[in-house]
């Protein structure tokens, strides 16, 4: 059975388990080049501003509508953290300072892994652009939290307020695997 065409020379490619591999793989019929399919980054950043962090509300799918986290796909050629100040900046306008890794999340269903990061939202300036249809900045009491778009969104300002709300002034990268899809309840298996 073709399962689409090889990059390489054009010709069919076919799923089947290479030798010394041990998983199905796309591999062409013809010049044997393995495609391999692996897990996506994705980089974003919670910014902060006077007790106040930033939301977007998103301008496209999915998700069309729900309030996120500035976040999107890892680029060719960034670092994370490169990646998540430049989706701050596309979807936001926003530029964080101080940018620390805050958490890393797992969604081995959907093959993604997600990269966050805590700064400050410099002079508390943001303004939506092309994928964002407003930007809001939200006191803990005032997140919409039945509109938040992922569940990863809901877990990262959990546990940014948990930490907020505490004495304590810890710095460790949270570690967590999701499981829960959007709309449903949250399922995170969190790591010490």
């Amino acid at each position: 059975m073709s399962t689409g065409f090889c990059v390489q020379c054009g010709q069919s490619c076919t799923s089947r388990v290479p030798e010394g591999d041990n998983r199905l793989r796309r591999v062409c019929s013809q010049c044997e080049h393995i495609h391999y399919e692996n897990p996506t980054n994705v980089v974003g950043c919670l910014l902060e501003w006077q007790n106040k962090v930033l939301l977007c509300k998103r301008a496209i799918e999915p998700r069309l509508g729900y309030w996120t986290l500035p976040a999107g796909f890892m680029e060719n050629k960034e670092t994370t953290l490169e990646g998540a100040a430049r989706e701050a900046l596309e979807e936001a306008s926003a530029v964080g300072d101080d940018l620390r890794l805050f958490g890393i999340y797992n969604l081995p269903h959907i093959s993604q892994v997600y990269l966050m990061y805590q700064g400050t939202l410099r002079d508390g300036f943001a303004k939506a652009n092309e994928e964002t249809l407003e930007v809001a900045l939200f006191a803990e009491a005032d997140i919409p939290w039945e509109e938040l778009a992922f569940p990863v969104v809901v877990d990262t300002l959990q546990r940014y307020f948990e930490r907020a709300n505490t004495d304590t002034d810890r710095q460790d990268v949270i570690v967590a695997d999701i499981s829960s899809r959007p709309g449903e309840a949250l399922n995170i298996v969190r790591h010490p």
